[in-house]
């Protein structure tokens, strides 16, 4: 036996029919398979309208009062055609200061309105680095926390670009290290950390933002953090738009910025020159006001973990399973490629069983990623 098919519109109909007949609502509505209620609205409506009145009606608000008038859109999106780079915040400060009787709607209203006028490209999402979440270590103690940091890049007098990194160990500020480079990259910063750690030792800690080459996005581990990982030296990165937490640092490189910069020198040599000549009057003439006036070098002590001759081999407890990473970044796993990162092309990583589905990856003692069976991935820490 077919199923009896009907449609809404039918059952309005037959409803109708059934009033008009003499059938009591009661009896009509149940037959119809809606409430009193219903029915006598259907009724009404098709006295009203006839057969019309029986169809679906937009639930919109007939008056929507806080809609924005077609002469604000205009304004708005004549500006912002005027001034494709402002964004909705630009736009309304704009045109409140014009015409500041109007009630213009808030920037997030604008925003949706741009986009409907097709005004505003949607952002290609980028992948970032995953967030440092482990406390910040104290510096307690000479070489328990260096800082490090690229000061802000700016041109010497010839037009060449100067990138300085600069190194202090946070308890004692003492600058370990200020250098002049053309780029910022793992070629020019690796060095320049070793010419430090020969001369000084190695620190407990590392604090640096999450910029390259200090980190890079997907697990976060650049060449440089791991190379410091192979030292035992730890590295730690403050959280994304928090420069205070690295305050001390920010507050040198104000000091460096006006003592050695105003104007820049004609050459990157001769910037480096002011630099190196910073350098001795920042640690060992200049009081510091949070060392009770006394310069960084009374305190200062270099560390007793010198640096190595040759890096230390990767090694990893027995209970755990070791996979080499190759050349595209990845490891084998149960047939499967699975990426990691091309940072650790050709070295060691361990894996630690969490459960049935999930391993914590390690590199050297460092946990860096969660490997996911199901999903056939390296999810960030």
């Amino acid at each position: 036996m077919p199923w009896k098919e009907t449609c809404v519109m039918d059952e309005r109909l037959l409803l109708v029919a059934l009033y008009r007949e003499g059938i009591p609502m009661t009896d009509a509505c149940r037959r119809a398979g809606v409430s009193r209620k219903t029915g006598y609205k259907w009724i009404a409506r098709f006295a009203a309208q006839g057969a019309a009145g029986l169809a679906d009606h937009s639930r919109a608000r007939h008056v929507q009062g806080r809609r924005t008038s077609e002469d604000v859109v205009k304004r708005l999106v004549a500006l912002k055609r005027k001034h494709m780079g402002w964004g909705p915040k630009k736009l309304v400060a704009v045109l409140r200061q014009q015409e500041p009787e109007i009630a213009w709607p808030a920037p997030s209203t604008v925003s949706e309105i741009l986009k409907v006028q097709g005004l505003v490209k949607a952002r290609k999402r980028r992948l970032k680095v995953p967030l440092y979440l482990s406390p910040l270590q104290p510096c307690d103690a000479p070489n328990d926390v260096w800082t490090a940091d690229f000061k802000g890049q700016f041109r010497t007098g010839n037009g060449v670009y100067c990138y300085p990194l600069t190194i202090a160990d946070g308890c004692t500020r003492f600058v370990l290290g200020c250098e002049a480079f053309v780029q910022v990259n793992h070629c020019y910063t690796q060095p320049g950390f070793q010419r430090a750690f020969k001369k000084y030792g190695l620190p407990k800690t590392i604090r640096t933002d999450n910029g390259p080459p200090f980190a890079n996005r997907g697990l976060g581990i650049s060449k440089l953090s791991m190379w410091f990982t192979k030292l035992g030296i730890h590295h730690e990165r403050i959280e994304p738009g928090h420069p205070e937490q690295n305050g001390r640092h920010e507050r040198m490189h104000k000091t460096l910025k006006a003592d050695t910069t105003k104007p820049p020198a004609r050459t990157l040599r001769g910037q480096q020159t002011r630099f190196d000549r910073w350098l001795q009057e920042f640690n060992y003439v200049r009081p510091h006001e949070a060392l009770d006036q006394r310069p960084p070098a009374d305190l200062y002590r270099v560390s007793g973990r010198a640096f190595p001759r040759t890096l230390p081999e990767v090694v990893y407890p027995t209970d755990f399973t070791v996979r080499k990473v190759r050349q595209n970044g990845s490891i084998k796993w149960h047939s499967k490629l699975i990426f990691t990162s091309l940072a650790l092309v050709h070295e060691p990583v361990g894996l630690e069983r969490i459960d049935e589905q999930r391993w914590r990856v390690y590199f050297a003692q460092r946990p860096i990623g969660i490997l996911d069976e199901h999903l056939n991935k390296v999810l960030p820490m």
